[in-house]
């Protein structure tokens, strides 16, 4: 396996799973039945400074839920695949979009329906709580749980990697 940080120095477009990265993977129900999701401001802010120095960022989710489409829409997320769940496709799609080989591109997910997106990236990354097939599969695993800040984590990594941290962070800083 190489080692994550030199993969990381190529990657030009983060593409991320929903459930259980961006969120917790739980399920969240109001009294009408109008499902709801908990998502981290510092997974949001991460989108944010990764879009300001370049980094494209795309969405894959299973489900089609209104709340993710609101969050995604928020970020200003223009890569956002819903409702399927043949992964690949959408991947492969979102990379052609944006003019990147998938080798440039980075996949973050936590199962089994994530293997086939995470095989065709260029760096695999997953969160600590992913199924362990996932974990095996994965270049490089976050310290942070799935909707709490593991997303944060990778832009980080991925942007260190890239020599573009602290051009991230000073736009927030100043």
């Amino acid at each position: 396996m190489a080692d994550a940080s030199l993969l990381a120095k190529n990657i030009k477009l983060l593409v991320l799973d929903v459930d259980g990265v961006l969120t917790d993977g739980g399920l969240y129900y109001g009294d009408d039945g109008i499902a709801m999701k908990r998502f981290s401001v510092q997974d949001g802010l991460g989108i944010k400074m990764a879009q300001a120095v370049g980094l494209e960022i795309g969405v894959i989710t299973g489900l089609d839920q209104k709340p993710v489409e609101a969050r995604v829409r928020e970020l200003g997320i223009r890569h956002y695949h819903s409702g399927k769940h043949k992964k690949v496709p959408l991947f492969e799609d979102i990379c052609a979009k944006v003019g990147v080989d998938p080798s440039e591109a980075a996949y973050m997910g936590d199962d089994w329906i994530d293997l086939g997106p995470m095989a065709r990236a260029g760096l695999a990354l997953c969160v600590p709580n992913a199924v362990p097939e996932v974990i095996e599969a994965a270049d490089w695993v976050s310290t942070r749980k799935g909707g709490n800040g593991a997303v944060r984590e990778a832009i980080m990594f991925i942007l260190e990697a890239r020599g573009l941290k602290e051009q991230a962070l000073q736009r927030w800083v100043d």
